[in-house]
């Protein structure tokens, strides 16, 4: 299975509260953070939902 390198670029700070919460499940806390995710549907909304404050690549 594809597993998603997660990075935060840009801060929470100012966005809502679902973003803030969707930051942190991802695993990311701070600017520049990374966190490596399993690729299922779930992640990917995950991504959708904060797709402004993080960068994704795929990796294997």
């Amino acid at each position: 299975m594809a597993r998603l390198k997660v990075t935060q670029i840009r801060s929470g700070i100012g966005g809502k509260q679902n973003q803030r919460d969707t930051l942190r499940t991802l695993g990311v806390k701070r600017i520049g953070d990374t966190a490596i995710q399993e690729d299922r549907p779930e992640v990917r909304g995950m991504v959708r939902t904060v797709r402004h404050l993080i960068t994704v690549e795929e990796v294997d």
